[in-house]
């Protein structure tokens, strides 16, 4: 039996490079945007107005459907949430 170690699950999950590095940014906004309307503490209603989303859209954001954000929205919903977005792009290992 081969097994195989990977650096994180995305890079498991993925069937490619970039699609590993496109679930790790969306993960790493996701993972974000939740923290920030956690501590906003407020109802689901009023947080999708704040974010520009539908309760819906909201909820699934709130219970991490990733597989339902792109990352382009991620980028427009933390912008939303009046979060800094910063880009570190390094060489691979």
């Amino acid at each position: 039996m081969n097994v195989e170690i990977y650096e994180n699950v995305w890079d498991a999950l993925a069937d490619t490079e970039q699609e590993a590095a496109n679930l790790k940014a969306r993960s790493a906004l996701l993972y974000e945007i939740r923290k920030a309307v956690q501590r906003w503490d407020i109802p689901q209603e009023e947080a999708a107005k704040r974010l520009g989303l539908t309760r819906p859209r909201t909820n699934d954001l709130l219970r991490g459907k990733l597989a339902k954000f792109s990352l382009d929205a991620l980028v427009n919903i933390a912008a939303s949430a009046h979060l800094e977005i910063e880009i570190r792009v390094k060489a691979a290992a």
